[in-house]
């Protein structure tokens, strides 16, 4: 696994806000975990809202997804929402 392309898709989802307070999810500590895998060029980005009914949890979700598809070496992002109480819905909705 590549530091630098985790290093790189961290800084990436800077730019993903939480909406309610218009901080980025990774300064909130929402990012749970990301790993990449460079032979397939996918990232795994683990999200863990601070509310499991959290309204917002899918609108991170894919702005994350869009984020980390945007980085150099990263062809695929998938993303998980943890501790949601629609985590399997949210995450079917947006790894389609």
């Amino acid at each position: 696994m590549s530091e630098e392309l985790v290093g790189k898709v961290r800084e990436a989802l800077t730019q993903v806000a939480d909406p309610h307070m218009g901080i980025s999810i990774v300064e909130m500590g929402l990012v749970a975990d990301i790993q990449v895998d460079e032979t397939d060029k996918t990232a795994k980005i683990v999200i863990k809202p601070t509310n499991p009914g959290c309204m917002s949890a899918a609108n991170m979700a894919m702005q994350a997804r869009v984020a980390a598809e945007k980085v150099d070496g990263i062809e695929k992002a998938e993303i998980e929402i943890d501790g949601h109480m629609m985590a399997d819905a949210i995450n079917e909705m947006v790894n389609k």
